[in-house]
């Protein structure tokens, strides 16, 4: 028995068309896109609707255990890269088109679509490697031999630099928005970004209560902390638009105020 019918004149089958046109498989978010169904789900039902997911969007890399596919890296990918980066920074996701990417990336929308066949896996993409380089960045000049306090400085101006930038900011905001029907938008955003930083902060925490500076009992805690502190006041009011940009003595003031209260409850 057939499972999928053979296929009509215009590539999917009747089965499928009648499926994707029923309530029980939306066709596009709010964005336009094709919403990717949960394929992790068991059942007849699931499993169709992520063949229909398949078909209609040419996400032939899409697989039915859920799982999203290595990203391919070719001559190109760097550029492609680059132009998604400039045009989701400028327009934020809804308004970033193909066409608008593949323009700024100087590519064809069919190279364009060898690498990503759906906005939302080059969307995570993006946003997965700016947290990283800017995590990067935050402590790329610090070896685990800087005095705390000026390690800790230092790395708070780089991280309020990345949270007070109009890229952190509508990543935090498409991921939130997102979380229901992308869920792994978050996660990416979490793992490449706040995670990645607060392993690197365990790290140099762990040298410098070697060298006896810092006394801390829990790593993971105290490195959550501390980036909660940096993010006090300017980066809420910054989400819910009470403040556009904040000043350098708001800046200031925070990171003064976090640095301090960091070392009054773990410095020796």
């Amino acid at each position: 028995m057939r499972l999928i019918p053979p296929r009509s004149p215009n590539g999917l089958s009747a089965s499928l068309l009648a499926l994707n046109s029923s309530p029980l498989f939306p066709a596009t978010n709010r964005a336009g896109l094709r919403v990717r169904p949960n394929c992790k789900n068991s059942g007849l039902l699931p499993k169709l609707n992520c063949l229909v997911y398949k078909q209609l969007t040419g996400a032939g890399d899409i697989h039915l255990d859920g799982n999203t596919p290595d990203i391919k890296r070719g001559r190109k990918y760097d550029q492609v890269i680059a132009g998604a980066r400039d045009v989701f920074l400028a327009h934020g996701f809804e308004g970033a088109s193909v066409d608008l990417i593949a323009r700024e990336a100087g590519v064809s929308k069919a190279t364009l679509y060898s690498y990503f066949p759906d906005k939302r896996i080059l969307f995570v993409e993006v946003a997965k490697q700016e947290c990283a380089s800017q995590a990067k960045r935050a402590l790329e000049v610090t070896t685990t031999d800087v005095p705390v306090r000026e390690m800790l400085t230092g790395m708070s101006y780089k991280m309020m630099s990345f949270l007070t930038s109009n890229f952190a900011q509508r990543i935090f905001k498409i991921c939130v928005a997102e979380s229901d029907r992308f869920p792994e938008l978050g996660r990416e955003f979490y793992m490449s970004g706040p995670k990645l930083m607060e392993d690197r902060l365990c790290e140099y925490f762990e040298h410098a209560c070697a060298r006896g500076e810092l006394k801390i009992d829990d790593m993971h805690l105290a490195a959550m902390q501390f980036q909660e502190l940096v993010k006090s006041e300017i980066f809420v009011k910054m989400v819910f638009n009470i403040i556009e940009k904040p000043t350098q003595e708001q800046i200031d003031r925070i990171i003064d105020g976090a640095v301090d209260m960091f070392l009054a409850r773990y410095g020796t």
